[in-house]
């Protein structure tokens, strides 16, 4: 089998905490299967000063689009992690044995992260620490929700819609789960969208310890909760988000009735995605949104 080529960031050796240089590296599937594709790159945790809340006006970078190689019959945003940017994963989508999806690979707003100190990285909203423990950036954390239901709500009406990222990228991805099936944002504004699927890959669920009575607020927020399809998957190595965290959130999200969930672990994994798990990925889409049933 031909090797493939993914650009994945890597972390200087000096200087910023955010700061980069890309390298391409080649990918032969059949024989690399634990080479990692798409990292966050970086190591944060713990406490620092407050940064990018309080009603800080960020604007949201580049959108990357991975048009369908087929009949377009699904559209997924795909959320990057903290310091990255969506043109790394939209590589890595465009690769998929996936033609019937759309990828929407958004950058995140430049904003002072508490995790560095203030120090300004790309990142979905303001954290201290990458757990269920953390302080929630709410108001960040509503405001990229916002941004992705804004991406998808000009999207055809017959086309199935979801949501995935890695690490803060899976964090703002079962925040939108969560906003979907309460109907509304925290701030009470209505949710605007239909969600088909979720993915979160090595991340953590912000929120957790209201979830259950937002959930439980109304009758069709339960069942709205019990049928949206759920995909959590993390590394029994991974340093950053510890597997302990996507195991809680996998216990927290089933807890407050969210029924239709997968998770799945990968010995050995760090804080990055290899062939298998997105080998999973691809699977559990193309079983969940009906894809396996398309003819083009």
């Amino acid at each position: 089998m031909a090797a493939s080529c993914y650009r994945v960031r890597i972390q200087q050796p000096a200087g910023s905490p955010c700061s980069y240089y890309s390298l391409a590296l080649p990918i032969n599937r059949a024989r690399q299967k634990q080479q990692p594709l798409v990292s966050d790159t970086m190591s944060y945790g713990g406490s620092g000063s407050s940064g990018g809340r309080g009603g800080r006006r960020v604007e949201y970078g580049r959108t990357y689009v991975v048009r369908p190689k087929g009949r377009h019959l699904a559209t997924i945003v795909w959320l990057h992690g903290l310091g990255d940017n969506g043109a790394s994963w939209s590589q890595l989508l465009d690769n998929l044995p996936l033609p019937n999806i759309k990828w929407i690979c958004p950058t995140a707003p430049t904003r002072p992260v508490a995790a560095f100190g203030g120090f300004p990285c790309t990142a979905w909203f303001d954290v201290e620490e990458t757990s269920l423990d953390g302080r929630d950036d709410i108001e960040g954390l509503d405001a990229s929700a916002a941004h992705v239901a804004n991406l998808l709500s000009s999207e055809p009406s017959d086309v199935r819609l979801g949501i995935g990222g890695f690490s803060m990228g899976a964090a703002t991805a079962l925040h939108s789960a969560a906003c979907y099936a309460h109907g509304r944002f925290t701030n009470g504004i209505a949710y605007p969208i239909a969600l088909s699927a979720v993915i979160g890959l090595s991340g953590w669920l912000p929120c957790s310890r209201t979830l259950r009575s937002k959930i439980e607020s109304s009758p069709l927020a339960v069942r709205k909760a019990a049928a949206l399809p759920i995909l959590l998957s993390h590394g029994r190595a991974d340093e950053v988000v510890t597997y302990r965290n996507g195991e809680r959130s996998f216990e927290f999200l089933r807890s407050s009735g969210f029924q239709y969930l997968n998770f799945k672990a990968y010995n050995g994994l760090g804080h990055y995605t290899i062939p298998e798990e997105m080998d999973d990925v691809c699977k559990w889409l193309s079983s969940r949104l009906g894809l396996d049933r398309s003819r083009g």
